[in-house]
């Protein structure tokens, strides 16, 4: 009784040539990409979109006017991102960041009512609700760019 096995490795060339990406693979450089890309994003979230990442409108303003954007640039310059190795993150350096993305309450540390000037007026408030205006995270158009990034990186056709 013999046995006999055949191997027909006239495609592992071409096998080997598709996978050559994945040896060489430098993530840096992809990861260096993701980053700017999330930052390109973000950005165009809040001066353009004016969406959350899952889609729903941001609340206007009191003022009417462009909302995290025409009461200064902190915000919008704010927006950085940074890549290692590992991994791509983005989003904003202002400490003040974090009201915007999760909305806040503010109220009075020292007297009975909040002053401010509102449209050339002096208000005077309980309290003043900033709502929640989302601006990092990731719309469903945001991680299809992503994939498109990552793919084109690697050479797959979708």
């Amino acid at each position: 009784m013999s046995i006999s096995i055949t191997l027909d490795v006239s495609d592992l060339d071409a096998a080997l040539k598709r996978l050559r990406p994945l040896f060489d693979f430098d993530p840096s450089e992809l990861m260096t990409t993701l980053g700017a890309l999330g930052e390109s994003q973000t950005r165009r979230r809040i001066s353009e979109e004016k969406t959350a990442p899952d889609g729903t409108p941001w609340k206007p303003n009191v003022a009417g006017s462009s909302i995290l954007v025409d009461s200064g640039q902190h915000l919008l310059y704010s927006i950085a991102w940074t890549a290692s190795a590992e991994e791509a993150e983005w989003g904003a350096t202002w400490e003040h960041a974090h009201v915007h993305q999760d909305g806040m309450t503010i109220v009075p540390k020292e007297s009975d009512r909040l002053v401010f000037q509102l449209g050339g007026r002096t208000v005077f408030a309980k309290e003043v609700t900033i709502p929640a205006r989302p601006f990092v995270g990731l719309s469903e158009d945001n991680r299809r760019e992503i994939l498109d990034v990552i793919t084109d990186h690697f050479g797959i056709m979708q």
